[in-house]
Order: structure tokens, then sequence, then C-alpha cells
């Protein structure tokens, strides 16, 4: 049967528009990093990059005849991203942030069943398919997020800072101190077709009681 995400990990990707608690373990994501303002062109290169060996990966196990242990069909995560400014923005930082100064951590998660071995020989077949430079920075990682405060933002990403002061409020409440200024977004919405009032984005950032 298909593992959904949409159905099967609906606390992961589908919270509530209210601050929650959630533990993570660790998952395996297919990631590329770079700096800059996603409002460019080429930040659209970076996600298309990153859905190529994503789509490669998902669609080359599906014709194949002997697949790993624990293999199942599934529907390819959504987008995720985490987001940092450099260091000399940190340095200059007076409440406002330059988007150019945006450092960011692009992935879409993996099955269990997919290892490092397998991310490598699939990023070698995408090479020779495509001329695409940027398939020199994709990389396979495991991260645990561990406790964290999670919220689906509704609306546009500019609206942002309201459901993080509602989340940062939250988390006080409930004695956790917010780890870092990084936080992570969930595109559950496809930013580039969805109109801003009806974008889906999971904020969350980690915390420490």
């Amino acid at each position: 049967m298909k593992h959904e995400w949409r159905k099967k990990e609906k606390a992961i990707y589908l919270p509530k528009n209210s601050p929650e608690v959630i533990d993570l373990p660790e998952y395996k994501f297919l990631s590329i990093s770079g700096r800059g303002n996603p409002n460019s062109a080429f930040f659209g290169d970076y996600i298309g990059t990153l859905y190529s060996m994503a789509y490669a990966i998902k669609m080359t196990l599906r014709k194949m005849d002997k697949t790993p242990v624990g293999y199942v069909d599934w529907t390819v995560y959504p987008l995720e991203g985490i987001w940092d400014i450099t260091d000399e923005a940190k340095q200059n930082y007076n409440g406002t942030i330059n988007k150019d100064d945006l450092v960011f951590n692009l992935m879409i998660r993996q099955p269990d069943f997919i290892d490092e071995s397998y991310f490598n020989e699939m990023l070698t077949v995408t090479k020779r398919k495509k001329q695409n430079k940027l398939l020199e920075k994709v990389k396979f990682e495991a991260i645990t997020e561990g406790k964290c405060i999670q919220m689906m933002h509704i609306g546009s990403f500019d609206n942002e800072p309201a459901s993080f002061q509602l989340m940062e409020e939250y988390a006080k409440s409930q004695n956790f101190i917010r780890k870092s200024k990084v936080h992570r977004e969930i595109y559950i919405s496809d930013f580039r077709k969805v109109a801003q009032e009806k974008l889906k984005t999971v904020l969350r950032f980690g915390v420490d009681s």
C-alpha cells in the first residue's frame, strides 16, 4: 500500500493553526544549501534540482525488480527549508531582515529504506542525464529535530512574524526556551501556484526545557 504523508503523518505535516509541542526523531533528507533572496530567479533552480533527485530516486525504485528491505511506494514529501541569516547580518541586526542576507538549507525527506549508498548511485545517474551544476550541491543527511514548537501558518510568508510571536509566547507558557532564531518551514502549498493569502506553511523551531 502506498505511503501517503498527508494521511499517515498528519501530526508532522498538517498541524493546527495554533502552537503545539512535537518531538521528532531522526529522518533522512535530500538537501541543498545556499544564500540570498528566495524571491530571486535562482531559488527556483535550487528547488527544481532537489525535486529532480527526489523523483529520480522514487521512479527508479518503482522499476526495479529487487527493491530495498522495507520498500513501499510513497508520495514524494513536501519541500522544507531551514532558514537563518549570515553571520555579518547577525552582527548588524536591528530588528529587520534583508532577504539578501538569508541563508537556507532546502530539503525533501526520504523514506527510511533509502540509504546514502543508493542516493550516491542515483546522483551519478542523474548527473549523466542532466547538465546541472547544482547537482554537485545536493547532499544526503540525517537530521534529528527533537523537541519543537510548531503550527500551521496560513497566508503570506511576510506575515510569519505574527505566528512566530504566538509560538514564542506558547513556548514560554510551557516553560520552554527557543534554541535560536533558526527555524524550519514546510511548504504544504506550492507557493509558485497558490495565492499568498491561501498558502499553508508549517512553521517550527527547536526548544529546550
